[in-house]
């Protein structure tokens, strides 16, 4: 009889452990659906920030030529001769 109880605990935390494990396996799942989406959300904003940046260079150049263009011309180099 002892034999046959050990038996009926093992049948029964077995069926248990195969339910944690399956509630494990969904909650893997949903975190690598969270890291997906957190990784994907970082290249969003690496690439935002890529745009900023060369936003903004191209303003400066901008600016660095239209001030330029408001330089009178370079005169001739004098004689030091």
């Amino acid at each position: 009889m002892n034999c046959f109880a050990a038996l009926l605990f093992l049948a029964r935390d077995a069926g248990q452990l195969c339910s944690e494990v399956t509630q494990l396996r969904a909650e893997m799942d949903d975190m690598q659906r969270a890291l997906n989406q957190l990784a994907h959300h970082f290249e969003l904003l690496s690439e935002r920030e890529k745009l900023e940046r060369d936003k903004h260079f191209l303003q400066l150049e901008n600016a660095l030529l239209r001030f330029e263009r408001r330089l009178p011309p370079a005169r001739p180099p004098k004689d030091r001769g």
